[in-house]
């Protein structure tokens, strides 16, 4: 159980990094070196930060799904009253 607190945590930095990187490759300018106007080739590390940034977020989804059906993690919501 406290392993899988230190891997959710580990998922949320992961994508949250890679959101922080996609947005220091789009403020920068994501030409490729010493290419000037508007049909310079473009890098595509902004896509790619962003992509992984998908793949962060599936994987932990996934990781979160297969821990629920394994009985490893328990919901712990509001107990239903009526």
């Amino acid at each position: 159980m406290e392993a899988m607190k230190y891997l959710v945590i580990f998922g949320f930095i992961a994508i949250i990094g890679s959101l922080v990187a996609a947005l220091v490759f789009m403020m920068r300018g994501d030409r490729a070196p010493g290419a000037d106007g508007p049909d310079a080739p473009r890098n595509n590390h902004m896509a790619r930060a962003l992509a992984f940034r998908i793949g962060f977020s599936v994987l932990l989804f996934a990781i979160v799904l297969l821990s629920y059906f394994m009985g490893w993690i328990q919901p712990t919501g509001l107990p239903v009253t009526r």
